[in-house]
């Protein structure tokens, strides 16, 4: 079963110098997805013009992945870490027991275009930290590129939830299948491009989420960007 979610479906906050689209929004009750899909509670995409920033806000329970597409973020926490997260890089940041966390443009000149995954915590008590690394282009166009995952396989982020994260950059007529275990489901995001799965076409900023079934496989019919989560099985009384 596929429920998609259309890019102009997801809730647009404009500031002035900041866009932000909200894939699931918790303030929309009736829909739903308002609560996330399995533990995917966040996936949000942000553009912030130069100068722009995001007022310190708190994190506390869900580990954050972050990807930089273009430009660089700045960051700064409540434990007094701080730096950049450049282009091709992502940041895995776990809240522990609560971070505040403030992030800005760090170019004059330049936007930053920023996507942001929420994971809920099953683990009480975690330390906070961040680990960041790059991916590179080449890495992403040889197929599904793990970024993130619990036992950091092939270099990527170490979380702390039964979810894989994949970033794959996509040739005209490339086809992806990513088999899935049983019990467990998967959630597409369309970076960039447009793609079929199955007799959808998702074009840029839609989603799909993928339920009961074998495998998720797409095609790109142009050149596509994609961000893909294998999510396990939700525990017993979770959210």
């Amino acid at each position: 079963m596929i429920t998609l979610r259309r890019a102009k479906e997801r809730q647009h906050e404009r500031h002035r110098k900041q866009e932000t689209w909200l894939t699931f929004s918790p303030q929309e009750g009736a829909d739903p997805l308002a609560d996330g899909f399995g533990t995917l509670e966040i996936l949000t995409e942000d553009r912030l013009l130069p100068g722009a920033g995001i007022p310190r806000h708190s994190h506390n329970h869900a580990e954050i992945v972050t990807y930089v597409r273009e430009g660089a973020l700045a960051y700064e926490d409540s434990m007094g870490c701080s730096g950049v997260i450049h282009a091709g890089e992502f940041q895995r940041m776990t809240p522990g027991r609560g971070i505040r966390r403030s992030e800005m443009n760090a170019s004059r000149t330049d936007d930053v275009h920023v996507f942001q995954v929420g994971l809920r915590s099953w683990e009480a008590d975690l330390d906070s930290g961040h680990e960041q690394k790059r991916f590179s282009a080449a890495e992403r166009r040889a197929g599904l590129c793990v970024v993130a995952s619990p036992d950091a396989r092939r270099g990527s982020l170490r979380i702390h939830q039964d979810a894989l994260l994949y970033s794959a950059m996509l040739d005209p007529g490339q086809h992806v299948v990513h088999e899935l275990s049983q019990g467990r489901r998967a959630w597409l995001h369309l970076v960039q491009g447009e793609v079929t799965i199955g007799d959808l076409v998702m074009t840029t900023g839609d989603g799909a989420g993928i339920t009961a079934e074998r495998a998720v496989s797409l095609t790109a019919r142009e050149g596509s960007e994609i961000l893909l989560l294998d999510l396990g099985v939700e525990r017993p009384g979770s959210p």
